[in-house]
Order: C-alpha cells, then structure tokens, then sequence
C-alpha cells in the first residue's frame, strides 16, 4: 500500500491544500461550540441583544469559511483521487503491454481485467477518503478532548473510558472482515473468468447445448460472491447502530454528571451544551476513523494484487543497447534451439536447426501438437528459448528490443484478430501512415478487394468488434492485407490460409509471390497444396525436425511427409504433381 500511495508525488501541492483546507474546516467546528456556550451563557441570561447579534454574525463567518474549506476538501480530494487512479491504471496497462505470453499464462486474462479495474476503484476510494478523512478525524478527536478538557476536566474522564470501549470494538470488526476482503477480491476474479469464457464461447455452448449448465456455473459463482459480501456487509452494517448506541450512551451520562454540576454550581448549561457538541465531534470523529480502516484491508487486498503485477520480473526484457545491422536482410537462423513453457513436463521444441534465406519461401508442416506456432512464437520473441538461439539478420533477437525486431516481421496469426473500426483502420493496424493506394493494393494481393468493395461503404465499412459481421475467410483476407501493407522484411504466415477455398488460396499464393519476390516467407500450414510449391519444407513431428527439403525430395525421404500428403491427396493426385 505504502509502495502505490508514493504515486501521490506528482500532486503533492494539492495534498498540502487538502491539510490546509481541513485544518480550517476543523478549527471552524471546534471554536463553534464555544461560541455558541458564550451566548446561552452571557447574552441570553444577561439579555444582551447586540452581543447575541455579534457573537451570531461571527458564528455564520466561521461557519461559512468551514463550509467553503469542506467544499475545497472535497474538490481538491476527487481530483486527486481520481488523478492517481488514472495514472495508475495506465501504470499497469503499461506493465502488461510489456508482458510476454508467459506472465500472460501465469496472471490470466480475467484476473489482470480486475486488477485494472475494480482493484484501482478500491483504492481510488480510499485515497479519497483518506484524503478527507484521515486528517480532519485526528484533529477534530484530538481538538475536541482538548476543549472537552478546558470545559470540564472530571467531566472528561467519560470520554476515556468510551475511547476504550470503541477501540475493542473495531478491534473485534477488524480481525472478523480483513480476511474476507481477500477473498472477495478472489471471488470477483472467478466470477470474471466465468463470465468472460461464457461470452467468448458462446457459439460453442449453445452448440453444445450447455447453456443451463454455463447458468448453473455462472449462478454458483455470483452466490458465492454475494454470500461473502454479504457477510462482510452484515458486520459492517452492525457496527454503525453499535457506535450510535455508545454515542447516544455517552451523551446520556454526560447529562446526567453534568446536570449535578450544574446544580451545584461547578458548570454553566451553556459549558454543557458545548461539552455535549464536542463529545459528539470526538464520536463522529472516532467513527469516520472506523470507517477509514475499514477500507484500509480492502484497499490493502487491492493494492497487494497491483503490486503483483506490478512487480513482476519481465521474462523478456529489452536490450539497454539493441544491435541494429543491415548486412543481411531478412535471413532466420535456428541454433540447437529448445523450449519448454512454463509448468510443462516435456519440451515443446527440440533442438531446432535450420536456415532461411531471403528471398525463399519455406514452409513450416506437421501434426496437430507438433510445435508450429510455438516456433513462429520464439521468432516474434512472444516467448524465448529455452536453449539455444534465435538470429535474425545474424543477430540474436534478445539483443535486439523488441519494437526493432517486430517492425522487420509480418505477422500473421493463427487465429485473425481485428479490432472495432472501419476496414482503413484495421489495415492501418500495419502501418499507421499508409496511404489509400497502399491499403487498395494490399487488399488485392490479399484478394480481399472484391468482397469490400461489394459492402455499402466500401473501405469505410465498421467491423464489429472481434470482425463478428464478416466471414472466417475475410478475415483471415483482412489480416493478410494487414501484414502486406506494413511492407517487412519477413512474412509469417501462421495457417493463415486454413478458411480459404481452394481457389482463392491458390489466387493468393499466386498474388504473394509477385509481392514478396524478395523478402522471406515463412508459411505454417495444414494443407499439402499450401505448401508443396516452397522452396523448402520442415516436417515437425512431436516437436522435431523429422525431415528438411522440397515436396518432391521429402516425398522419398520423410516417411511421415508422405503420410500427410496421402491422407490429402490421392495417388493419381501425388503422381500428377511429381
């Protein structure tokens, strides 16, 4: 907490104008009381018309200046608050960009989308109560006891023993709800992850006809939460009428001591009243206290769960000075490169050797699990080796930062992503300069053209948020435009042509050829047609290379080749194309 509360630097002015505002606001309430005890005392017995009259206008004056230092406090506090929340969340949204695909595996999406969220609300609260608070409450208990003393020393023995009191309490209400607050910040997580596989796999759910199970599982997971809050809610919710009840307790004994005082004439009743007026601004005092540490294990839960993102050890880390060389360009090198992700029992990847050279087009097939994309991963340095080394232009890319080394590839993913906006912004997501023409071309090649022209507002066209208007296909059209534009040294191409028919997919690879005439293209592919045209072909099996060349070389000498292209091909198929 103390570590995130150092972001308060930048408005440290405004936190000196808060304590300046509400040490106002609080000798404002204080000297109120005593005004007021002067004339029940001496302009009321005395009938002392104009010293009322003086006494009256001198309490509205400090009354307003108090009204106008609460307003300032409560400003300047919003402000504050709500500064740093902000500052915050973009502390952490930073800290995430910066994640690789391993912390990613690690926190888990969910999480990290509560964490931004619902934890940076927390403790935006509670600097703002904080900020209004914590000071204001010290000084008027410790203002109030002092004039509460000056008024009636033997009176004020009253006071102690409530301070006691009280302090058991809270005591008690703190050791009964600071560990729920943890646990409902938990709960928050499950229920997001719940929630948000429920809406990305909704196609499957139904398809499956699991949505009253996805109910029963989302149900489970919201009474959960609400049964812990709930809990937590109830003690807090006692603890008010418990506080009032000792206020209204105390007050009841003060009257009744002071009244023998009065009596006896050892106390004036205007001394009394504002005896009474200073035990309830120690009580309200003690009670916003209560209500500032309250929040304090919630925010402190919160702020824990930022700190952990926060503070961890980047995985992959920039270069302080990143190589930079021009000598070769486009050429991928694989040293005895092996991985493993994180928490897995065997290697994904196993001593991977080979080279590409510009200007060549190689081919990346396999079974399903044999370790495709997990390759193209370590070439975009998503994640890095566990072994051995990755060159880029004969340079390592862990000496390279990582925006150097992703502005000389063209990715594109397995899965086609596209953001909320028009069909100019999603290519533009490849080169934010590019001009209409550039665009127009990249989505002939893509052979994207056609069908974006076919829609009403033709390149200004919206697509929905994740492309949910638009077909598989046009999407993966979309994606390759979006890499053909940024015009790189390497193209990757990760199954990217898996939802294109077989015409359009020779069309485009057609089309690629004359485009990437002279840059390095690596393709992952399922489809034997994708790729017995490359100039070289790598059979992964199990995570190793089981076999290096062209279609018609691996035909005789990779058994497990020959086995994929069986089962796409027939044999009058296979011998046509030899």
């Amino acid at each position: 907490m103390i570590k995130l509360l150092k972001g308060l630097k930048p408005y440290k002015i405004s936190v000196v104008l808060i304590l300046f505002f509400t040490c106002i606001q609080t000798l404002a309430e204080l000297l109120l009381p005593t005004l007021m005890s002067d004339i029940v005392d001496f302009g009321i017995v005395r009938e002392d018309t104009f010293y009322i009259a003086k006494i009256g206008i001198i309490m509205l004056v400090i009354a307003a200046i108090g009204a106008m230092g609460a307003i300032l406090t409560t400003l300047l506090s919003a402000k504050t608050g709500n500064g740093f929340a902000r500052n915050l969340r973009k502390r952490i949204f930073i800290k995430i960009e910066n994640y690789s695909l391993k912390e990613f595996d690690e926190k888990g999406t969910s999480s990290l989308i509560t964490r931004t969220t619902n934890d940076v609300t927390q403790i935006q609260s509670f600097i703002v109560m904080m900020l209004r608070l914590f000071v204001r409450a010290p000084l008027m208990a410790i203002g109030g006891i002092f004039m509460a003393i000056n008024k009636n020393p033997k009176l004020s023995l009253i006071i102690i023993f409530t301070v006691i009191v009280l302090g058991i309490l809270i005591g008690i209400v703190a050791s009964k709800i600071i560990p729920m607050f943890k646990l409902i910040q938990d709960k928050i997580d499950n229920l997001n992850r719940i929630l948000r596989e429920r809406l990305t796999g909704i196609r499957v759910i139904r398809a499956f006809n699991k949505i009253n199970h996805e109910k029963a599982r989302f149900n489970g997971a919201s009474e959960e939460l609400k049964n812990t809050t709930i809990r937590v809610n109830k003690i807090m919710a006692g603890l008010s009428p418990l506080l009032m009840l000792i206020l209204n307790f105390t007050t009841i004994f003060i009257i009744w001591f002071g009244s023998f005082k009065i009596n006896s004439g050892g106390m004036e009743v205007g001394d009394l009243m504002a005896f009474i007026q200073y035990v309830s601004q120690i009580m309200f005092s003690l009670i916003m206290l209560t209500m500032v540490f309250i929040m304090v294990p919630r925010a402190s839960a919160s702020a824990a769960r930022i700190n952990e993102v926060l503070d961890v050890d980047l995985d992959i880390v920039d270069p302080i000075q990143s190589i930079e060389t021009n000598v070769e360009r486009g050429c991928i090198e694989f040293n005895d490169v092996s991985f493993r992700y994180n928490g897995a029992e065997g290697l994904a990847l196993k001593n991977i050797s080979f080279k590409i050279k510009p200007g060549e087009v190689t081919a990346i097939i396999g079974g399903t699990g044999s370790g495709k994309s997990t390759l193209v991963n370590l070439i975009s340095r998503f994640y890095d080796v566990s072994s051995g080394s990755i060159l880029i232009d004969g340079v390592d890319v862990r000496d390279m930062t990582g925006e150097y080394l992703r502005k000389k590839i063209g990715l594109v993913p397995q899965k086609a992503v596209l953001f909320s906006g028009t069909i100019n912004d999603n290519i533009r997501f490849g080169k934010e300069d590019a001009k209409k023409e550039e665009i127009i071309n990249s989505c002939k090649t893509a052979q994207a053209h056609d069908f974006i022209y076919a829609m009403k507002d033709k390149y200004d066209s919206e697509i929905s948020q994740g492309g949910t208007n638009i077909s598989g296909g046009q999407k993966q059209r979309l994606s390759i435009a979006r890499a053909l534009v940024k015009k790189p040294e390497i193209y990757i191409f990760d199954d990217s042509f898996s939802a294109l028919d077989f015409k359009t997919d020779a069309k485009l690879r057609e089309a690629l050829k004359k485009e990437t005439i002279d840059n390095t293209v690596l393709v992952v592919a399922q489809r034997v047609t994708t790729v017995m045209n490359a100039d070289k072909i790598i059979v992964l099996d199990e995570g190793s290379i089981v076999g290096i060349g062209t279609h018609k070389e691996l035909l005789n000498s990779s058994e497990i080749y020959k086995q994929i292209v069986l089962s796409q091909l027939s044999e009058k198929a296979l011998n046509s194309n030899i």
